[in-house]
C-alpha cells in the first residue's frame, strides 16, 4: 500500500474512532440524564450508532430528505439496540436495560416508544456528525431538505 493510501486509512481511521467516542460519550451522558445511571456497553453501543448516522450520508446524497435519514436512523439504532439488548441482556444477563413492561415491546429489548425516541434523536445525531466532520476535518458544509 502506498503512503498516500495509508495516509488516508489512517486519516478515515482517525476521524471514526474520534467520533465513536464523542457519540459514546454524548450516549452515555443522555442516559445518566434520564435514567441516572449507565454501563460500559452503552458507550459501545452510542459510538457505534453515532457512526452509523454519520454514514447516512456518506452512502446517500445531500439531497435525501432529512426526514428519509432520520427514519433509517431510527430503524439502524433499534435493530443495534435489539441486538445488544440480546447479547448484553439475554445472552449475559446483565440487565442494563429492560423494555417488558412497555407496551409493544420485542423481548423486552426494545419498544415502540423508544424507536419513535430514536427517530428524532436521529436527526440531532445525524446533524452534529455532519457540522463536525465540516468543522474539525474541513469536509463538506453540509445541507439539507426537510422532505
Amino acid at each position: 500500500m502506498g503512503d498516500v493510501m495509508q495516509k488516508e486509512v489512517r486519516n478515515v481511521l482517525f476521524k471514526d474512532i474520534f467520533l465513536f467516542v464523542v457519540g459514546g460519550d454524548i450516549y452515555v451522558f443522555l442516559e445518566i440524564c434520564f435514567r441516572g445511571c449507565s454501563h460500559w456497553s452503552m458507550f459501545v453501543l452510542g459510538g457505534i450508532c453515532f457512526l452509523g448516522l454519520g454514514y447516512i450520508n456518506r452512502f446517500l446524497p445531500w439531497e435525501t430528505p432529512l426526514v428519509f435519514q432520520m427514519l433509517i436512523g431510527m430503524f439502524m439504532i433499534t435493530v443495534l439496540e435489539f441486538i445488544t439488548g440480546i447479547a448484553v441482556n439475554v445472552c449475559l444477563g446483565w440487565g442494563v436495560w429492560d423494555y417488558s413492561k412497555e407496551p409493544a415491546n420485542l423481548l423486552g429489548q426494545i419498544c415502540l416508544s423508544a424507536s419513535v425516541g430514536w427517530y428524532f434523536l436521529s436527526s440531532v445525531g445525524i446533524v452534529l456528525d455532519d457540522y463536525l466532520r465540516c468543522w474539525i476535518f474541513g469536509e463538506d458544509q453540509p445541507r439539507y431538505r426537510l422532505f
